[in-house]
C-alpha cells in the first residue's frame, strides 16, 4: 500500500467494512493469527450463503484479524462458523430476510473464560473485546463472502445494531443450584 494511501479510509472506502475502521490485515498479522490453530490455512469451513463464496481458515482469520479480534479468539471462531453453516441454521434465511435478525453466539467453558468472553452484567453492551470483535468477525464474513450487504443480499427494512455484537459466555458460575450449563442441559454435551 502507498505510503500516501491512509489505510483506514482504504478499506472505509470499499464495501469490506461495516462502517467502522479494520485492522489492517498485514502478513505480518495474519501469519501470527494462523499460529493460533494447527488447521491449514487453505482448509475450507463451508460457503457463505448467499454468494457461496468459501470461508477457509485463511480467510476466517483474515476477518477476524479486521474486525479487531486477538489471535486466540479464532478457535472460536472456526467451530463456531461450520454450526452457523448448517441447514437446519438456515444462514441463508438469516442473510436474506426483511427482519433484523443475526446469529446469536453462547460460548461456555474454560476456554471462554480464559479469553475473555464475558456473560455478566452488560455482556451485550460496550466494553468486551472479546464478545464485541467475534461477533464483528462473523459479520464481516456474512458480509464479505457471503454477500449480506444491504440492499443486495439481505432485505432487512432497518437492519439491526445486533448484528455486530450477539457474542457472550454462559455464567455457568451463576447458575442456580441444580441447573445444568446449557451445552448439558439444552444440547446434551457432558459438562
Amino acid at each position: 500500500m502507498a505510503d500516501s494511501v491512509d489505510e483506514f479510509e482504504f478499506f472505509l472506502e470499499k464495501p469490506w467494512s461495516d462502517g467502522l475502521p479494520v485492522v489492517t490485515p498485514t502478513e505480518a498479522r495474519l501469519e501470527r493469527f494462523l499460529k493460533a490453530t494447527k488447521r491449514d490455512p487453505n482448509e475450507v469451513i463451508g460457503r457463505i450463503p448467499p454468494m457461496m463464496e468459501p470461508a477457509t481458515v485463511r480467510t476466517v482469520a483474515i476477518h477476524a484479524l479486521m474486525a479487531g479480534c486477538k489471535p486466540e479468539y479464532l478457535p472460536v471462531i472456526l467451530g463456531a462458523l461450520p454450526l452457523m453453516l448448517r441447514e437446519e441454521f438456515n444462514m441463508n434465511g438469516v442473510q436474506g430476510t426483511m427482519h433484523g435478525v443475526a446469529p446469536l453466539m453462547i460460548v461456555n467453558g474454560p476456554y471462554a473464560q480464559k479469553i475473555g468472553i464475558h456473560g455478566g452484567n452488560g455482556c451485550f453492551g460496550p466494553g468486551f473485546r472479546a464478545n464485541a470483535s467475534i461477533g464483528r468477525a462473523i459479520r464481516l464474513l456474512q458480509q464479505n463472502l457471503g454477500g449480506g450487504l444491504p440492499g443486495t443480499g439481505t432485505m432487512a427494512m432497518y437492519g439491526s445494531m445486533r448484528y455486530t455484537n450477539a457474542v457472550f459466555a454462559e455464567d455457568e458460575e451463576g447458575l442456580p443450584p441444580g441447573w445444568e450449563p446449557f451445552n448439558a442441559a439444552g444440547m446434551g454435551y457432558a459438562p
